[in-house]
């Protein structure tokens, strides 16, 4: 007995426990959190991946929303967890880069609160609006928002998410300003678009997508530097004058700090089969995201790059959580 406590009290403080070393991981079902609601771009490529992982790795791997606070409340809670791989967290730009920052307190330290495991997918941004919103390409929807200023509105899944960070980034360069509604997630921002309730979205373009295609919404440019091969007749907002116009969003599957170098290589493998498998590699490019991969130590160096370059946007940009 007191061997079992003192085991279960070195597995509690975060230390390795011997009786876990004898038990093969994973053991039992792991939760993979998901910080918005579901039909958003990270509920979809976690979705998209989970049969894959949960064929790999043996055991169900269920996907989990805890949408609120810009992504933050899953976030935090994967931060909480024990480090023994059985809670982690598809994060994204926002969650692992710009929100946790801005909040007082702070729910979480965005870099040392999490192991980064492996890059799942990059999502360029589209600018939407409806099929019948009198802008046809993005300098006339400039042109409106600079004649009304603050009466064109745009939505988001939450403050100092990448969606509010592009709009804003778009707005200073672009010398105009529009009025944002922040949502707790992507799919009332689409409905309220689709309804007529909002004027323009910059979101992921695996959300919008099938939208543009039934001819619901018009696509008026993506955001990174090159055409999005989805939509390779849309212009890129830096093609339609604003140079070094840059936005994507990435997802990252990401575990609580300390989680051991095992079952992070047991992740990171499982991951690389899934994004490379022949039929989800397909699904993901044609619904736009750009495939990701790579190792662990490349995953932490990206949040640590971006960290720093969206936590300048928001400073310069004077974002703040009201």
């Amino acid at each position: 007995m007191r061997r079992r406590h003192l085991l279960g009290y070195a597995g509690a403080a975060g230390l390795p426990a011997r009786a876990d070393a004898q038990t093969p991981y994973p053991a039992r079902p792991v939760s993979m959190l998901v910080g918005f609601a579901p039909g958003g771009g990270t509920d979809i490529v976690a979705r998209m991946l989970a049969p894959k992982l949960q064929d790999d790795l043996g055991q169900p791997v269920s996907v989990e929303n805890r949408a609120g606070a810009s992504g933050t409340l899953a976030a935090a809670a994967v931060a909480r967890a024990r480090p023994d791989g059985y809670t982690m967290l598809t994060g994204t730009v926002s969650t692992q880069c710009a929100v946790a920052p801005l909040m007082n307190p702070p729910p979480y330290d965005q870099l040392a609160d999490f192991t980064p495991v492996l890059l799942v997918g990059t999502l360029p941004l589209v600018v939407v609006v409806r099929a019948d919103h009198p802008a046809r390409d993005l300098p006339g929807l400039l042109g409106l928002a600079r004649e009304n200023p603050g009466r064109l509105n745009y939505g988001s899944s939450g403050i100092a998410s990448q969606q509010h960070l592009a709009s804003e980034l778009l707005s200073r360069a672009a010398g105009v300003r529009m009025t944002h509604v922040p949502y707790r997630g992507t799919g009332q921002s689409v409905n309220d678009l689709l309804g007529g309730n909002l004027d323009v979205n910059i979101d992921t373009l695996a959300t919008y997508l099938p939208h543009i295609q039934g001819g619901r919404l018009r696509a008026l440019a993506t955001t990174l530097p090159t055409r999005a091969a989805a939509l390779p007749d849309t212009p890129t907002v830096a093609e339609l004058g604003v140079p070094g116009y840059d936005m994507s969003v990435w997802y990252m599957v990401l575990g609580p700090a300390g989680l051991p170098a095992p079952i992070v290589a047991r992740w990171e493998a499982a991951l690389n089969r899934a994004i490379s498998d022949p039929l989800i590699k397909r699904r993901l490019i044609e619904t736009g995201y750009i495939p990701g991969g790579g190792t662990a130590d490349d995953a932490a160096a990206l949040v640590r790059r971006d960290a720093a370059r969206l936590g300048a946007l928001v400073q310069e940009a004077g974002v703040r959580l009201e």
